[in-house]
């Protein structure tokens, strides 16, 4: 039987480890004893704590292993994605790092290793669909627009966070950069706010993030692309406000975050719901995909954890199978260039009941 280590055992790990631990033999890794003590309760893993920071541990801790999942905090993605490569360990990545992966690619070929990175949601499936897509028609533009949000709203922020809040603080801190005819521009996140309505729940504020990543440099062919953050209307100005009085700088982000902590922590069996819309524009016709996934009441998983982490098994199962071999650093829209990937993940999420709507215009 193959041997997984997930790397990270949060919201998103567990839903990983829950996905997996049927066909495979599942270990997760986490600094925090609670988490894995939790783990062993619910699912049929084993556990190991290990300091996923300590280069050391982690090259002792991965060595055994047929195949590796990182979904540690973004802050020591990169560095935790690089030991894993250069000790010779295929990987399915999802840390969301502020650095570019490809950078690794060179390094992952000489190591004979694959390594699949932003294999979530958003950047993940998105970008799946948008690969695909863009080797059956003559793209002009494509658009992202994700949120994952409560379904009860709390004030102030009628926010959860559903992984980590200095993650979320990354994203409205981090400048968006933006494809606009065939150039990279840069604008401030939280910024060209616009309301976006959808038929399975009340209308959203959309605004800037940087969410391209990968598909600034793998899809530079394509005229204009953007991605945006979903959130109920309001919150952009608030987070705005906090930022303007100084909470997110990086002398006290961390203590920042420690107080959201307690008004975005997402209860257990709190329901939220994840939602995406992806449209894929030629000259010819335009695609708009669908996505909303809520809570799992029979799993107790939430929707963002499901997903991610869905997606992602979806692409450790590629690699256990063989059926994508490539070596090197393969962002997913890449992998949904190829049909038979791209196949085998929408039929995966679809028998976990993430169903995709595509609407031809």
């Amino acid at each position: 039987m193959k041997e997984i280590l997930i790397l990270g055992g949060g919201r998103v790990g567990s839903a990983i480890a829950y996905d997996l631990c049927t066909a495979y033999s599942v270990t997760v890794a986490d600094i925090n004893e609670s988490t894995l003590k939790k783990l062993t309760q619910n699912y049929n893993v084993k556990t190991t704590q290990c300091d996923c920071s300590n280069s050391n541990e982690l090259k002792e801790i991965i060595r055994t292993y047929d195949l590796i999942i990182s979904a540690v905090p973004g802050f020591m993605g990169f560095e935790t994605l690089k030991t894993i490569i250069e000790n010779n360990k295929s990987v399915v990545d999802i840390s969301f790092f502020p650095e570019n992966a490809l950078e690794l690619n060179e390094l992952a070929k000489q190591h004979n290793v694959t390594a699949l990175v932003d294999f979530g949601v958003a950047p993940g499936l998105g970008n799946i669909l948008f690969g695909h897509y863009d080797t059956l028609m003559d793209i002009n533009s494509y658009e992202c627009y994700v949120g994952g949000l409560p379904k009860e709203k709390t004030p102030p922020f009628q926010y959860k966070a559903p992984f980590s809040p200095i993650d979320v603080i990354e994203e409205y801190t981090r400048p968006a950069r933006l494809f606009k005819n065939y150039k990279i521009i840069t604008q401030d996140p939280l910024t060209d706010l616009e309301i976006i309505k959808f038929e399975t729940n009340e209308d959203l504020e959309a605004f800037n993030t940087d969410g391209l990543r990968s598909l600034l440099f793998t899809m530079s062919h394509i005229p204009d692309m953007k991605e945006k953050t979903l959130r109920y209307p309001g919150h952009a100005e608030l987070i705005q406000k906090l930022k303007n009085e100084g909470l997110f700088h990086p002398d006290v982000v961390k203590n920042t975050a420690e107080k959201l902590k307690k008004e975005w922590f997402l209860e257990e069996g709190e329901e939220e719901f994840t939602v995406m819309r992806i449209i894929i524009k030629s000259k010819k016709k335009n695609i708009q995909i669908d996505l909303y996934d809520e809570y799992h009441k029979k799993t107790k998983i939430t929707s963002m954890a499901r997903t991610t982490g869905y997606t992602c098994t979806a692409g450790a199962n590629l690699l256990i199978n063989k059926t994508f071999d490539k070596k090197g650093v393969f962002p997913p829209e890449l992998v949904g260039k190829d049909v038979n990937s791209y196949q085998f993940i929408i039929n995966y999420l679809k028998e976990r009941e993430i169903i995709l709507k595509t609407t031809n215009k």
